[in-house]
């Protein structure tokens, strides 16, 4: 059938993030977003990840919308990254494409994307990335001793985020984000090494974390979510005394923005080739600077609370004043992205 989207849900039988929910962190609201999508001539099959049997369903060449999670140690998204992997190999028409469920709440693998990308507007944040203390202390002559933001992989509103003084303070910082605790392992490990003689134990820092430079004086940032052809905005102020604007809950709604900003978020939005995307922006009076995205499994507040979304239209930006329905637009974005890129090729 082909205009049929699956949409795979969570073991809470949830799907995807909406700040204003009831229950707390339930997810959109299914029977609306089937009601909208159905309007858009799409019928919509909700199956949850254990439903799924590779051996008797083929998704090749079906739509396949799917949900991640923020649990606590990530057990359940290497499940559904698992599942996910899987249908893409099967052939699956998965939206978005695997590569951001890896990337989501997964900072090593985000900044791994913006490497392998050829877009030059990325690359003014540069990381190194690492899977142990050891290789930030082999690779340690890169480092100078100006100050470094170091961010553990996971974790949402700047948890897990610091800044380093100096070159010691950064293998301290590494060696906080990076240690592993696990008592029984560290025994047998200090056993092994007492019972075999040159015994290399494994390291007690081998949680992966990223290193990358540092952008000066900046009292906020820029929260950017677009779907489709609509671009919610808001500004996000630095905490007191910090340098992070993520989780600080300092939001302003306002038409003030620096310009050029959305024409700088388009070409991102473009380039990753996604329906809707979640993008933190910095600015520092010369130069825009993508921080971190997501294209799946991030927070609404933006859209759920602003007044106002941008449109691009004939060669220019367009606000228009009123408030957006999270599925009503999400929906919109899903239709409008399989008419570019998979309606040819069924």
């Amino acid at each position: 059938m082909k205009n049929l989207i699956y949409i795979l849900t969570d073991y809470k039988d949830y799907f995807g993030s909406k700040i204003i929910t009831f229950p707390h962190r339930s997810g959109m609201d299914k029977d609306m977003l089937k009601q909208y999508l159905k309007e858009k001539q799409f019928e919509v099959i909700y199956l949850s990840f254990p439903e799924i049997d590779l051996r008797k369903h083929d998704f090749r060449n079906r739509f396949v919308l799917y949900t991640s999670t923020e649990d606590f140690g990530y057990y359940y998204k290497s499940y559904i990254e698992d599942l996910i992997h899987a249908l893409s190999l099967q052939g699956a028409f998965l939206i978005p494409p695997y590569r951001f469920l890896r990337a989501t709440n997964n900072k090593v693998f985000m900044e791994m994307l913006r490497d392998l990308s050829d877009l030059n507007d990325l690359k003014n944040i540069r990381s190194k990335y690492f899977g142990s203390l050891g290789g930030l202390l082999k690779n340690l002559g890169e480092f100078t001793d100006d100050p470094y933001v170091i961010k553990k992989a996971a974790g949402a509103g700047s948890s897990g985020v610091y800044l380093s003084k100096n070159r010691s303070d950064l293998i301290k910082k590494c060696k906080r984000v990076s240690r592993t605790k696990h008592l029984r392992g560290r025994i047998l490990e200090y056993a092994r090494s007492l019972k075999h003689k040159n015994y290399y134990p494994d390291s007690k820092y081998r949680n992966k974390f990223i290193v990358q430079n540092f952008i000066k004086n900046l009292k906020n940032d820029w929260k950017v979510l677009i779907y489709g052809d609509k671009y919610y905005i808001f500004q996000r102020g630095v905490r007191e005394n910090d340098f992070r604007a993520s989780g600080s809950r300092k939001f302003i709604f306002t038409e003030e923005i620096p310009q050029g900003i959305l024409e700088f978020c388009k070409k991102i939005f473009e380039h990753f080739n996604v329906p809707n995307i979640s993008l933190d922006i910095a600015f520092d009076g010369n130069e825009f600077y993508l921080l971190e995205f997501q294209g799946l499994y991030y927070g609404t507040y933006g859209l759920e609370h602003s007044p106002f979304y941008y449109l691009y239209e004939n060669a220019g930006w367009k606000i228009i004043h009123e408030k957006s329905i999270l599925e009503q637009v999400f929906a919109e974005s899903i239709v409008s992205f399989i008419y570019l890129n998979y309606m040819n090729k069924i």
